[in-house]
């Protein structure tokens, strides 16, 4: 049970060789990292049995209060509420943190939560999974989250 980097070992067929008119880029951004692999830019859970699970991209990182923290593992949280269908979280300005967590939630269709009800669950549950720190202080119900064309 570990976590970390995805790091590739050794090339493949579909690996990118460059970012067009800025190589230098492609070698800081992918080689020099982790000399002699890969780096993906996605972070990495493996389990006992030898499992991989995504947790996110790396760089989607806020700085709470000097703590870094994912974007992916607090909605990795907020998923986990019965009766949250999906969720995205980014950071905003804070006066006093430097930077604070805002979640936008999708409830599942039979769910009848009131925002007030619904945010102190997800706050107390973030706050027990993760740290009080990570809990958003704002909490935001909406129909459908902003997606790109591969989701």
């Amino acid at each position: 049970n570990t976590s970390g980097a995805l790091c590739i070992s050794k090339a493949w067929p579909g690996m990118a060789r460059t970012i067009y008119n800025d190589h230098k880029r492609f070698l800081e951004t992918y080689l020099t990292p982790y000399p002699g692999f890969f780096f993906t830019g996605d972070g990495v859970y493996r389990t006992s049995e030898g499992y991989y699970q995504l947790t996110g991209r790396l760089d989607d990182i806020i700085n709470i209060s000097g703590h870094r923290l994912g974007t992916a593992e607090v909605e990795d949280v907020l998923n986990h509420h019965m009766a949250v269908a999906e969720s995205a979280v980014i950071g905003y300005p804070h006066e006093i943190k430097g930077e604070g967590a805002y979640a936008f939630v999708v409830l599942k269709k039979d769910s009848d939560y009131t925002q007030e009800t619904l945010a102190a669950e997800l706050q107390e549950l973030i706050s027990k999974k993760i740290a009080k720190y990570a809990a958003p202080e704002y909490i935001q119900v909406t129909h459908r989250l902003p997606k790109t064309r591969s989701g």
